[in-house]
């Protein structure tokens, strides 16, 4: 990535982030690298800082704490030998990231049996809420 320049304002528009919430996220130490000044004093931001935060954001969208997003960060200025707690990091994050998914595909079938049911419900012209309706029982044979 180039290296430019750019102002808090365009890292906002960017990201989607507020300033608001990067200054927020210089304060809890989320950036992997220290936020550059120019010389009135104004945050100087990077590519490579607009990436980072771009990764932040999908961190904190799939759950991840802050209070991890600033160790990983912490682990990442420090540089290199630490890979492996960045990895454990990670993988923790990975853990739940697929039990939540877990849980989310068990929603979604029950979302998509309801909707099922509801389609079913409407073409037929049924009466009644199909909500309450009991699944009849199967037929029996005679025995």
């Amino acid at each position: 990535m180039a290296d430019i320049d750019l102002s808090i304002g365009q890292v906002a528009r960017r990201t989607g982030l507020s300033v608001h919430t990067l200054r927020l996220y210089e304060r809890k130490g989320l950036f992997a690298s220290e936020v550059r000044r120019d010389s009135a004093g104004r945050r100087v931001y990077s590519a490579w800082d607009v990436e980072w935060v771009a990764n932040c954001v999908k961190f904190r969208a799939s759950g991840m704490p802050l209070a991890t997003i600033s160790r990983l960060a912490q682990l990442v200025r420090e540089g290199t030998g630490n890979e492996a707690q960045r990895l454990d990091l990670l993988r923790e994050h990975q853990r739940h990231i697929t039990e939540q998914l877990a849980r989310l595909n068990d929603c979604l079938e029950l979302v998509n049996g309801k909707v099922s049911s509801y389609e079913r419900h409407l073409a037929d012209g049924a009466s009644g809420d199909p909500w309450q309706q009991q699944p009849q029982p199967a037929a029996t044979t005679g025995q």
